[in-house]
């Protein structure tokens, strides 16, 4: 690779479209494909390590999209620009359209590709985030992600017991440890509102996780969650709604 040259990584669950691209980038003058990832969290790992001008990401893989890949390369300090690749119908395609999101459609051509490379742009988490709500049949975050000095932690969404504000940022206390990440409680609780539940005004947890809702002597509550040690707070305009959510009738 030629010092003029600018990296770029390919990212599909499909061996097809990899080897489409990697043909089709080799053929191009001043873009050298470092490789490609079979997915996103392969994808994430490879990007922090070899930091590529541009990804083309597929949209559609299991585990982890190419939205929700997206999404945690926007807390890196200096994120790729991004191309999706999809297969997704007309219909889906107007959303992309309408948040100027550079996208191609499979299968790839030559001219399409060239014109989209000279073109990409790096993106924010908000519009990753307003995206994902707008294309039909996507699905949200499977993870949360965390900045631990130059790299991110990726944590599972299922390992998650409780989220606490804490100033700016949220503490994520989960199975494997504890550690800070940026979205604000607000936005957790709209995202995520079937798997947590607000107990506070400065915490949501994992319903999933609640082992129990215990009444102390002066008519205040607390609940308990697998996993973390001490008893949490339910403020009195909580209670009812926690109630309501574990099936507790009185």
């Amino acid at each position: 690779m030629s010092a003029a040259e600018r990296k770029l990584l390919i990212v599909d669950d499909e061996a097809p479209a990899r080897s489409r691209l990697e043909s089709l980038v080799a053929g191009l003058p001043g873009w050298s494909a470092l490789g490609s990832c079979a997915s996103g969290a392969e994808a994430i790992a490879r990007i922090e390590r070899e930091r590529p001008a541009v990804v083309l990401l597929d949209i559609r893989m299991p585990a982890m999209s190419g939205i929700e890949v997206a999404r945690h390369l926007c807390l890196l300090d200096s994120p790729p620009a991004v191309i999706f690749t999809t297969a997704y119908d007309e219909y889906a395609l107007e959303a992309f359209d309408s948040h100027a999101v550079g996208y191609l459609l499979k299968p790839v051509r030559r001219e399409r590709l060239e014109s989209a490379l000279a073109h990409a742009a790096r993106l924010s988490d908000a519009l990753l985030s307003e995206l994902g709500r707008s294309v039909k049949g996507f699905e949200r975050r499977r993870h949360l992600a965390a900045r631990v000095r130059d790299e991110l932690r990726l944590i599972p969404l299922g390992e998650v017991r409780l989220l606490k504000a804490e100033q700016k940022y949220v503490s994520v206390f989960h199975a494997g440890g504890e550690d800070l990440i940026e979205d604000t409680l607000r936005q957790l609780e709209q995202e995520f509102a079937d798997l947590f539940v607000r107990i506070h005004r400065s915490m949501l947890v994992a319903i999933g996780a609640i082992e129990a809702l215990e009444k102390d002597a002066e008519g205040g509550y607390h609940a308990r969650l697998r996993g973390i040690p001490d008893r949490l707070p339910v403020s009195r305009r909580q209670v009812t709604d926690l109630k309501a959510r574990l099936g507790i009738k009185r």
